[in-house]
Parts: structure tokens; C-alpha cells; sequence
């Protein structure tokens, strides 16, 4: 659907490096604690949600147990660590698929525009064999998607057993940019975050775990980044004047963003808060959520059907 341009400098949530309930330098003590990162990022179930007491620049759980903001180093460094267990699991779940595992993994990717969506998905895919991955971009919806209920089209594009999915922004558009730019009736778009809920329970019974990132960006941060766009003539097919436009939006987004944060984070498919002002931090922390994913998963290579010392004897004899 229709881009996310954050609203007002009044808005909610655009500080930066500022305290707030959930800013915190305490991430060192929880991780210490034993604690993983998708439990300090989680959203909890149930209750209000005010994304202004989100740090968008915080380093929350840091990188190998690091909480400082300067630790972009370490970050970097240990985001390319990942990169091979992250590999190696991925392989052994679509391994596991051939000997009929119908396990798979769904990462969903929210945020305004500019808060590192596109950049997200590039970054994982590099760790990753683009093999086992299947990416969709949703954009406003087609003719023919508008025919259908608002699922449709996100059914259509679920991962197969043993892959991993990702969709660049989601079904939660729909209550969303709809919700702001009243594109349904105010009584369907409340009907919608139940029918989220009860979609997601189903995908989880199926096999899909289910990891949805609310990439968290600032507004000075959006402005900073779009003045970036227009500095460089590569990037100006990624900025539209719309985007200054929509900005006016930013404190109605904020709100539509905190209801379905509220009402769709389920202990089935939980939202995780991203800060996402820091790129690097934003790209550990997403790798580091699919990894302690795949972790739990534990996929496993599937045994041969065939003998093995027979198979090796042959090719020896030639």
C-alpha cells in the first residue's frame, strides 16, 4: 500500500538518545541475566503502547553483551559472525523439508519510510543462500487484489516448507495506511486486527514461526535521510515530493502503528520494537532474532535412505 511518511515533529517517538521506559542501557544486565534478545525486544501482549518511551537510537541487549552506543565495531563484527551459523541452520531447515518437515520461518517488516526496510532485506539475504529465501514488497493493492479480502494477497505469498519469508512491509498495511488515509470503514479496519490474529495463530499452527519487526525510526532521523536521497542524483528514483507530504502524517501513523502493536502482538507471533536510527544495530538485532529463531528450531539434517558403505564401495570400484 501507500508509503508510510511519518507525521509531525510533534509527533510521538522522535527523540534521539533520549531515556524512556523502554530506552535503556539496562540491555547489558538483561542479556547478562540470560535473557535473549527477542525477549527484550518483544512488545508484551496485551496493554498500551507508547512508541515514545522507544529509544529509536538505544543499542538495547548489544552486540556480543556490549550495551554503548559506540560500539558500531563490535557490532559490525559480530554481525558478520552470524553469518555462518545463520547459513548453516538455514540449510538444515530446508534439509529438513525434504524429508517432510513443514517448518518454516516468516520475517515481517514494518516501519516508515526510510527506517531500512529494503536495506534489512538486502543485508539478511547476504547472510543467507537466496535459495531458501522467498521475499515479497507489498505495494498498494492491485485491481484484482482489491477484489479479495485483505489476506488474499498475503496468502499467495507465504514461504513453502524449509524456506525462509520476508515481507517487506505486510498485511498489517491494511490497518495501517488504511486506518490513516481512511480507506475502509473505520468498523472493517477494527474487524481486520482480530482476523490478523486468528490468520497468524493459523500459520503457527502450520509450521510457520512467525517474526514480526517494527523497524522504529525517528523523525529527524527520516528528515536526515531523505536530505541524503536528494543530496545524491543515484537516489533520487527512491525519494518523491509525496514523502514531505506524508511527514504531516507522522503522528497519526505513530498512533495506528501503536494500536496494531498492541492488539497483534500475541504470545503466537509476538511484535519486536527495532530501534533503528543506528543501521548496524538494526541490522545485528534482525539477524540476531532469526538466529536465536532457527536456534529453537533446530532443524536437522534428514538421515539417507540408502547404504551408505555400498554407495562408497561402487564409486571406488569405478
Amino acid at each position: 500500500m501507500g508509503k508510510h511518511g511519518k507525521s509531525s515533529k510533534h509527533g510521538k517517538g522522535h527523540q534521539h538518545g533520549k531515556g524512556g521506559d523502554h530506552a535503556g542501557s539496562g540491555g547489558t544486565a538483561d542479556r547478562d541475566g540470560g535473557a535473549e534478545l527477542r525477549e527484550l525486544l518483544r512488545v508484551p501482549a496485551g496493554g498500551r503502547i507508547d512508541l515514545g518511551g522507544y529509544d529509536t537510537r538505544a543499542v538495547r541487549g548489544g552486540p556480543d553483551g556490549l550495551d554503548a552506543p559506540g560500539n558500531k565495531a563490535a557490532g559490525l563484527a559480530a554481525t558478520a559472525r552470524m553469518g555462518e551459523r545463520l547459513a548453516g541452520l538455514q540449510e538444515r531447515l530446508w534439509a529438513s523439508s525434504t524429508a517432510g518437515d513443514r517448518r518454516r520461518v516468516l520475517l515481517v517488516l514494518q516501519g516508515m519510510d526510510t527506517s531500512g526496510k529494503g536495506g534489512t532485506v538486502k543485508h539478511v539475504i547476504g547472510l543467507l543462500n537466496p535459495a531458501g529465501c522467498r521475499i515479497h514488497a507489498f505495494k498498494a493493492p492491485t485491481k484484482k487484489e482489491r477484489a479479495h479480502e485483505f489476506l488474499w494477497r498475503v496468502r499467495r505469498n507465504l514461504p513453502l516448507p524449509g524456506e525462509l519469508g520476508i515481507f517487506d512491509r505486510s498485511h498489517y498495511e491494511d490497518v495501517l495506511v488504511a486506518r490513516v488515509r481512511e480507506l475502509a470503514p473505520r468498523e472493517e479496519i477494527e474487524d481486520r486486527y482480530g482476523a490478523i490474529n486468528t490468520f497468524e495463530r493459523s500459520l503457527t499452527d502450520d509450521g510457520v514461526t512467525v517474526v514480526k519487526c517494527f523497524l522504529h525510526l525517528s523523525y529527524d532521523e527520516q528528515r536526515d535521510r531523505l536530505l541524503k536521497r536528494l543530496d545524491n542524483p543515484d537516489k533520487h528514483w527512491k525519494f518523491s515530493p509525496g514523502d514531505i507530504e506524508d511527514r504531516a502524517l507522522w503522528p497519526a501513523y505513530q498512533e495506528a502503528y501503536e494500536i496494531a502493536l498492541a492488539r497483534c502482538s500475541t504470545g503466537a507471533a509476538p511484535w519486536h520494537v527495532i530501534p533503528a536510527d543506528r543501521k548496524w544495530y538494526r541490522n545485528w538485532a534482525v539477524s540476531r532474532l532469526l538466529l536465536e529463531t532457527l536456534e529453537e528450531l533446530d532443524p536437522q539434517y534428514p538421515e539417507g535412505d540408502f547404504d551408505v558403505e555400498r554407495a562408497r564401495e561402487r564409486l571406488v570400484r569405478g
